[in-house]
């Protein structure tokens, strides 16, 4: 009897595990289907943007300005995770909270720009068309934060941000720890940086999913 009501009570929380590990995935949404760029709206710039092998590929244009694939929804506090791997020769990013209004630079994408970069500073914060950057010097000087990203390979990163904090990491190394209350909430946007050279550099991005807080 007394085995029979260990067992009843072990699978009760077996149960239990799998019932809270179901509800805590299902709090994710998918932003990025696979298929194609449904929910996305290409603002500034030219740069091509295609859906390749369940990836979202960024390709440069010459003379382009930094272009952007942003999300038709804006975003206050979250958690966004996606996998990213980028020409060695481009410099990249992922726009958060941001914004595009006609009384600013004429509807210029702007605001926290999280870095995508082989060449370093990935995971850091840029203020995108605004403030340059967020991130010390002192941060951007640490030896391990600049080794996370990974050359010629998908990268994860994950973004928090909770009211002022916004916090990064890549490949699951904290990198920005920051606080900040300019913009509260916005879109997320994929940017294709301004690239001059033959041929095109490109950025793919797949994975794309969010948990809103």
């Amino acid at each position: 009897m007394k085995k029979v009501l260990m067992l009843a009570v072990f699978f009760a929380g077996f149960a239990g595990l799998v019932s809270l590990a179901s509800e805590t995935e299902s709090d994710w949404v998918m932003l990025f289907n696979g298929k194609d760029l449904s929910g996305w709206i290409q603002i500034n710039g030219t740069a091509k943007y295609k859906v390749e092998d369940g990836a979202i590929v960024g390709t440069t244009a010459e003379g382009s300005p930094n272009s952007f694939l942003c999300t038709e929804k804006d975003y206050g506090d979250f958690i966004l995770e996606f996998e990213v791997m980028v020409d060695d020769r481009l410099n990249s990013g992922v726009q958060i909270r941001s914004q595009s209004l006609k009384d600013y630079q004429n509807y210029r994408v702007h605001g926290y720009q999280v870095e995508i970069a082989a060449g370093g500073n990935s995971g850091f914060i840029y203020d995108e068309a605004r403030r340059g950057w967020l991130s010390t010097d002192a941060d951007r000087a640490d030896e391990a934060k600049q080794k996370a990203f990974k050359k010629g390979e998908w990268n994860q990163y994950r973004i928090e941000c909770r009211g002022d904090s916004i916090k990064t990491w890549v490949n699951g190394i904290l990198i920005a720890d920051l606080r900040d209350s300019m913009t509260p909430k916005g879109f997320i946007g994929l940017q294709v940086h301004s690239f001059r050279g033959d041929p095109p550099a490109w950025v793919k991005w797949r994975k794309i999913r969010i948990q809103e807080l």
